[in-house]
């Protein structure tokens, strides 16, 4: 596209129609939101529940809930595997999405437990630093604090979690621990006869949430916070007290959503089109090198990729077909050490530039250099 060419305004009238919420319920332990979860999951007004439970065990317990129906999702514990269940699950979403199906539900059992699981995932590497080891052998007690680029990558991969959680067309509902805390000033110090409230999870969890719900043992479920139209929480401060409430009530009844009324699937947001293809290069190396050879000839005629969004996937299939042919081993196949990977993947990379014969069993017209 050239600089002066500007393309075609595309626009379209809104539809009015109500999203598929991610409901946020965060409250004591024993409070009930886990059963509040598992009743929901039996609504005759949703389709196939999923359930990932990370860092609790009720999920398989709670399958006896009157009318609960939910599928546990397995995983092996560690990021790389729960991103890609949730992955599956909102491939899952978008195809019962696109065939009008009833929306599919998602319950993560909670997320809390995913950011301290992120959080012990910084202070580890934090350790692992030469500075740092050198530090502890001289001082085992040594106080270790994790630089803004080790907590930058614990965040990165929350974000990812979280933009597939927003970006999913059906209803997603998050658990997470919350508590009554001392409330603290300005510098960290405990305010007398003070109370504050503290969810358990990364600071922008309550922005990502539709609807907020805190449940506790001795008062009726408040409503902290919404984005509806229909149904509104005061803005004084003050939370909406919901007697006798359910998941179901909530999101059918007081926010108005219906299966009758399919919201629009958001497309993907993407820096390049480029982007979009790396899953398919994860899925094609799955059939080996010849999965690979059938997805390059693909990229040439997806007439959308500029020239230089060929070469990047292309770039990106050759480093695949590379490690498929040459595998690399590591001491801990299930490890998620972001500086062994990246390490590795530098190194593929370039032996993939220095060695072009990776494909070699492929016509060199087809891997030609444009």
């Amino acid at each position: 596209m050239s600089s002066t060419t500007v393309p075609p305004l595309r626009t379209r009238k809104p539809t009015g129609v109500i999203p598929w919420p991610i409901v946020l319920i965060e409250g004591e332990e024993k409070s009930g939101k886990s059963h509040q979860a598992a009743a929901f999951t039996g609504s005759e007004q949703t389709g196939q529940a999923y359930w990932l439970e990370l860092g609790e065990d009720t999920a398989d317990e709670y399958a006896n809930v009157p009318g609960a129906d939910y599928l546990l999702i397995e995983h092996n514990g560690s990021y790389r595997d729960i991103l890609g269940q949730i992955e599956a699950v909102h491939a899952e979403a978008r195809r019962a999405a696109a065939a009008k199906e009833k929306p599919v539900v998602l319950v993560i059992d909670s997320v809390s437990m995913l950011w301290r699981m992120l959080v012990n995932w910084t202070n580890e590497r934090a350790h692992r630093t030469p500075k740092n080891e050198a530090k502890l052998r001289q001082d085992p007690d040594a106080e270790i604090r994790p630089s803004m680029n080790l907590w930058n990558d614990a965040s990165e991969r929350w974000q990812r979690v979280m933009y597939l959680v927003r970006t999913m067309p059906g209803i997603v509902i998050l658990l997470a621990r919350g508590k009554e805390v001392a409330a603290v000033d300005g510098n960290g110090d405990p305010i007398p006869k003070t109370k504050d409230w503290r969810v358990e999870g990364h600071k922008s969890l309550a922005y990502d949430a539709t609807v907020w719900v805190r449940l506790q043992r001795d008062s009726d479920p408040q409503v902290i916070g919404a984005r509806s139209l229909k149904f509104e929480v005061p803005r004084s401060g003050k939370p909406k007290t919901l007697p006798g409430f359910t998941i179901e009530r909530l999101v059918f009844g007081l926010m108005g959503c219906s299966i009758h009324n399919q919201p629009k699937v958001a497309p993907e947001l993407t820096g390049d089109l480029a982007q979009q293809w790396m899953p398919k290069v994860h899925k094609a190396a799955k059939q080996g090198v010849d999965g690979l050879k059938k997805l390059w000839r693909q990229v040439e005629s997806d007439e959308d990729l500029s020239r230089n969004e060929v070469l990047v996937v292309r770039a990106a299939i050759e480093r695949m077909a590379a490690e498929v042919k040459n595998p690399k081993k590591f001491s801990d196949p299930t490890s998620d050490d972001v500086a062994r990977l990246r390490a590795a993947a530098a190194e593929q990379q370039d032996q993939a530039a220095e060695d072009p014969g990776d494909f070699e069993e492929l016509p060199p017209d087809e891997f030609a250099a444009a």
